[in-house]
């Protein structure tokens, strides 16, 4: 999948096997396995010490134990390997599906999370899908894009939140648990209200994107508002946009909005990397019964439809809005919890699917050096 040099000090009478079993090791979001996803960057022996760098395209350090100790059992079988030290990490890249947008500095990668409609979960999705990357491994950055009913400072805690200028051009970000943020809200005060022309929005959003003083980001989270209209035509012509998430319920009249925002995405050729099906189920806190109020399988019926992944779906739970409310989302509040695992596992098909889009598109990708 990578076009990343490689560095292979093996026999060749080593070299096979250890390949091959290391190839034989299916990584369950890229679907492929080690070698052919391009992810081994070093192999060398020292003695009968195997050393071995892996580098994925995606954040996923929560699973690197698990991938530690199944290759090291695998390879230890090996008469001339005794020991394995692996280092394991993730390599960002750039990317963005619309070529012909100048990037943004410091940010490889641009998500957007819309809805057709309000009232769905998107701004929740957007916040905890930014922070399980964040707990993936990756910097990131979140954009509230909602400029008429921003709820990003109020998310995450920081309601009382102020950019400056230091260069008195460009305004810094917050940050709150690990992320970076901008929104409007931080410079309305509560009872304010942004009441603009479409136009105007537009620009605001353009001019919030692009006058942030953005750290190094791997990924910059856009919470767009719901619907099709003037901010989300901006996005897609002045924004480099890697890929979208729809976010949706099993409701009937959600989905059928939810496909209106699949069609304009599709019109401006930015590719949604998947759905994601909020308040799919509610699970009876007494007994543990599993009730469906909004509706079953409406996620996976527009998945299907439109050829594009069903990414998760995720519980109509209390405590998910009370976190928020509080200003401490669920991924960051309760992160060995059920919900936290959904919102992780959503994280990493993002990122993989976002990898596979890459390879996939034909266009040059550059790759990151560390730093």
């Amino acid at each position: 999948m990578s076009s990343a040099s490689q560095d292979y000090r093996l026999s060749d009478d080593l070299l096979g096997p250890v390949l091959a079993i290391l190839n034989a090791f299916q990584d369950p979001y890229l679907a492929q396995g080690l070698v052919d996803a391009g992810c081994i960057r070093k192999l060398d022996l020292d003695g009968k010490r195997l050393l071995l760098t892996i580098l994925y395209p995606y954040p996923c350090q929560t699973q690197y134990r698990d991938t530690v100790i199944a290759l090291t059992n695998e390879l230890s079988k090996l008469d001339a390997i005794d020991e394995v030290e692996c280092e394991i990490g993730f390599e960002p890249f750039s990317y963005s599906a619309l070529g012909n947008i100048a990037p943004i500095p410091n940010v490889k990668q641009v998500i957007a999370v819309a809805s057709g409609k309000g009232g769905v979960g998107k701004s929740t999705t957007a916040v905890n899908l930014a922070l399980a990357l964040a707990a993936e491994g990756a910097r990131v950055g979140i954009l509230d894009a909602d400029i008429y009913g921003p709820s990003i400072p109020l998310m995450l805690g920081i309601p009382t939140f102020r950019p400056v200028s230091p260069d008195g051009v460009h305004m810094t970000a917050a940050t709150a648990h690990g992320i970076s943020a901008q929104s409007i809200g931080f410079m309305l005060t509560d009872d304010q209200a942004a009441v603009w022309r479409g136009p105007m929005a537009a620009g605001a959003l353009a001019q919030l994107l692009n006058e942030t003083q953005w750290p190094e980001l791997d990924y910059l989270m856009i919470d767009m508002p719901p619907g099709t209209g003037d901010i989300q035509l901006t996005l897609s012509q002045k924004v480099p946009v890697s890929g979208a998430v729809i976010v949706t319920t099993p409701q009937d009249i959600a989905l059928a909005d939810a496909k209106k925002g699949i069609t304009m995405f599709q019109k401006v050729n930015i590719p949604v990397v998947g759905i994601v099906e909020n308040m799919s189920f509610h699970l009876c806190p007494a007994c543990g019964h599993k009730e469906h109020p909004f509706g079953t399988h409406g996620g996976s019926k527009i998945a299907e439809r439109y050829q594009v992944p069903l990414l998760g779906a995720l519980p109509l739970h209390i405590n998910i809005r009370e976190d928020m409310d509080n200003g401490e989302p669920t991924v960051v509040a309760a992160p060995e919890g059920e919900v936290a695992a959904i919102y992780r596992d959503i994280a990493r098909r993002v990122g993989a699917q976002l990898a596979k889009q890459k390879n996939h598109s034909g266009i040059s990708i550059a790759i990151a050096d560390d730093e």
